[in-house]
């Protein structure tokens, strides 16, 4: 295992810092059986958002761990739900990430703020709204998702998810939290990108879980109400295959803890 390290540059307004630690895939490759003894435990869902960019040659390395993370559950302990926030401030720089939101950048900037960081870089990942780390390291990953399945968390439920035209309709049923807000998230499943310019240029980069909507329903949505996610993609080019989820969960208003989440999958 190797560590390389960068210092931190600015772009306009933007900071970044994409230092990392560097791991080869077998470092991630849990053995079957256990994995197997791991699932068998008691596990805590546990929220994982990474923000990222293809327009960041550290950012395939943490793609690749979420991945892994999602398909693998790795971290005893907890049920990690991911999603993959794609940022814009590295775009002026070679190449436009075409998953990149403005909103997602807006989000990690109110991070920056909560967790009393002097900057905002990728790949960070942020752990239940309350833990942050490099999102390319495994250990510090690992070690904050551990810590976030010990914490309590509230039940809540997705009832009923499923497609009408470009959005989707479903009802949320959860106990009453003060100072909570009903977070959703739309995520596409599996996607990819074969980035022509910038630190990529070349490579082909695969993602899970892209968020493509996010919105805040607010504090009175958990009580079964019909709610809705409308995808921002034209409806004429999804096909009935396209694979999504959404992600649901419980934001406390205060310090940004995430008190309650579920996922389920919504293909069209």
């Amino acid at each position: 295992m190797t560590a390389t390290a960068r210092i931190s540059n600015r772009i306009g307004s933007h900071w970044f810092c994409p230092g990392e630690i560097c791991l080869s895939l077998a470092c991630l490759v849990v053995p079957f059986g256990a994995a197997h003894a791991a699932f068998a435990a008691d596990r805590k869902p546990v929220l994982v958002e990474l923000f990222t960019s293809e327009g960041c040659s550290d950012c395939p390395a943490a793609d690749a761990l979420l991945a892994r993370l999602d398909s693998t559950q790795f971290v005893p302990g907890a049920i990690a739900i991911v999603l993959s926030e794609h940022v814009t401030y590295w775009n002026d720089l070679g190449w436009k990430d075409p998953f990149s939101s403005a909103d997602l950048t807006q989000r990690q900037a109110q991070y920056e703020s909560r967790l009393g960081l002097s900057y905002v870089y990728t790949p960070q990942a942020v752990i239940d709204g309350i833990h942050q780390a490099i999102g390319g390291n495994v250990s510090d990953l690992s070690r904050e998702i551990a810590q976030a399945a010990t914490e309590p968390k509230s039940d809540l439920t997705i009832e009923n998810p499923h497609w009408e035209g470009d959005a989707v309709r479903f009802s949320i049923r959860a106990d009453a939290v003060p100072h909570a807000t009903l977070m959703a998230a739309l995520a596409e499943d599996a996607t990819q990108s074969a980035v022509a310019r910038g630190e990529n240029a070349g490579r082909t980069l695969h993602h899970v879980a892209v968020v493509c909507t996010l919105q805040d329903l607010g504090m009175h949505a958990t009580d079964g109400r019909p709610l809705t996610l409308k995808l921002s993609t034209p409806q004429e080019k999804l096909t009935s295959r396209t694979p999504y989820r959404i992600v649901v969960f419980l934001e406390d208003t205060r310090s940004g803890r995430v008190l309650a989440l579920a996922q389920q999958s919504v293909t069209r």
